[in-house]
């Protein structure tokens, strides 16, 4: 598997009054292809799904969010063994994940109009419509009856920044945090993609069997788009807050599914877009 992280010489210049110009070793977040590959138990090859850009790391929690939410298996149940390949690259660099899936669980189909391929920024892109990316969950998280103090929620980003350390080595990762109503962090990842760091939360929940993720909420140190809300929803998650602005199709599918979300959350302010009932003041 490739590092997290790697270093190369800069330039770095300084127009401050005690200015310098100097070549100094810099820190960056890494990037690279990682292949999912699924199919049955047997002999017969595992087929490739899904090419996304991200940041080694997690990959098996990588794969198994990214097959949960977007509909492709229900729980850890459905996968009989998922591990990392050496791929076809010399050296190895352990880009593949090979996904057999449980006995009686249909192989995925692959749809033309439907491209796999993602990269870091935009997990819904190549896509060819809406209709083509919306998955529906098996949870009926508007049911859920947590509630989290507004005090609470307004801690969490200085948690999450604070156990960010692939952010501090390199200041180019993104994040994700499973917390509970009462600000405790659950589980972090950190991803170059948004979309990565949510599915590698998810994916640790598939294999520790925590799903459906009611009682808990997610926060993204970034926007939150439609896809981050729908693959927080595929989860059971009740709450999904980022620091920054959703989108109007995030908005709409957080209303349509019974969800609280919550943007611009930064400081002693944010706005509740939705589900403002699970928010407490």
């Amino acid at each position: 598997m490739g590092r997290a992280t790697d270093r190369r010489n800069v330039l770095r210049i300084d127009l401050g009054p005690d200015g310098r110009v100097v070549r100094r070793p810099d820190n960056l977040a890494a990037e690279e292809p990682l292949e999912i590959r699924v199919g049955p138990a047997g002999p017969a090859r595992r087929r490739p799904l899904a090419v996304t850009m991200r940041t080694p790391g997690d990959d098996l929690d990588l794969a198994l969010g990214f097959l949960l939410t977007e509909g492709l298996i229900r729980s850890t149940d459905d996968v009989h063994t998922a591990q990392l390949c050496a791929g076809t690259e010399t050296p190895n660099t352990y880009n593949v994940v090979d996904v057999v899936l449980a006995p009686g669980v249909p192989e995925p189909a692959t749809d033309p109009a439907r491209n796999f391929y993602t990269t870091s920024s935009c997990g819904v892109c190549g896509k060819a419509s809406i209709d083509s990316v919306r998955t529906r969950s098996a949870y009926r998280v508007a049911d859920d009856p947590t509630t989290v103090p507004a005090e609470v929620l307004a801690a969490l980003p200085d948690t999450l920044r604070s156990a960010q350390r692939g952010f501090d080595r390199t200041g180019g990762l993104h994040a994700a945090g499973l917390f509970t109503p009462t600000g405790e962090l659950v589980v972090l990842r950190e991803d170059v993609g948004r979309h990565n760091a949510v599915d590698k939360v998810v994916g640790w929940a598939v294999r520790e069997r925590r799903l459906p993720l009611a009682g808990h909420l997610l926060l993204v140190s970034g926007r939150a788009s439609f896809e981050l809300t729908q693959k927080a929803w595929m989860a059971g998650a009740p709450l999904l807050a980022a620091v920054s602005a959703p989108s109007t199709l995030a908005a709409d599918l957080a209303a349509e599914a019974g969800m609280t979300l919550v943007g611009f959350l930064r400081g002693d302010t944010m706005n509740v877009y939705t589900g403002d009932h699970r928010i407490s003041c």
